[in-house]
């Protein structure tokens, strides 16, 4: 494999990685809007900023939380 070859693996990857991250990011804010609709601006701006380990714990809390407090703390 060539160094070109190479680096375009790598960005390739690191893109769907970004993608995928993106994805369940909106598909997080997609749940709390039907459950808790509507809702603030700083909630959005904070699973955005997330990183995927945090999107993934705030995606199961969202089971049983009984509100945002809940899930975010």
């Amino acid at each position: 494999m060539t160094t070109a070859e190479r680096l375009r693996a790598e960005g390739e990857a690191r893109g769907r990685a970004e993608g995928e991250a993106r994805g369940r990011a909106e598909a997080l804010i997609e749940l709390l809007t039907v459950r808790f609709n509507p809702l603030p601006t700083h909630i959005i701006e904070t699973v955005y900023a997330g990183t995927p380990e945090q999107v993934r714990t705030w995606t199961a809390r969202i089971l049983t939380a009984t509100t945002l407090d809940e899930i975010f703390t």
